[in-house]
């Protein structure tokens, strides 16, 4: 059974990363979509035994990546939009955990953001449009 989908669900990860780090910002930067999004998630999942697992998100996250300038572009292109999404920065590796995160992030103005990956899902024109110059992560 095919579905098809009137939103995307999209990341955008710096390129010059580290591959824990990518995807230490996916799991991140998706965990705002899941908690802030309705009816984004599925039902729980079940195996053959009977054991139960957390639902997941209803439709395909695609990744893509880019260079910095190419993220800030996006990331403009977002806000141009008033569209919510969640944002990973460079100052967000060194602390660990929530509160630290976000004192991380007041501390910097948005023209000194260095972002390294963000997270949105909207309507699929829009997401094509706020991501475009950008190829799908290899």
């Amino acid at each position: 059974m095919s579905m098809t989908f009137d939103t995307k669900i999209a990341v955008v990860l710096r390129d010059d990363l580290p591959v824990w780090q990518k995807l230490n910002v996916t799991a991140f930067t998706v965990s705002g979509i899941a908690a802030k999004v309705a009816d984004v998630t599925g039902e729980p999942y079940e195996d053959g035994s009977g054991n139960r697992y957390l639902p997941m998100f209803k439709q395909p996250v695609l990744v893509f990546a880019g260079d910095a300038a190419s993220i800030r572009r996006a990331y403009e292109r977002a806000r141009e939009r008033n569209l919510e999404f969640s944002l990973f920065t460079e100052e967000l590796f060194a602390t660990g955990n929530d509160i630290d995160n976000r004192a991380a992030m007041k501390a910097v103005p948005e023209a000194d953001l260095r972002i390294v990956g963000l997270a949105l899902r909207a309507e699929k024109k829009t997401v094509d449009k706020v991501l475009k110059g950008l190829s799908l992560h290899r």
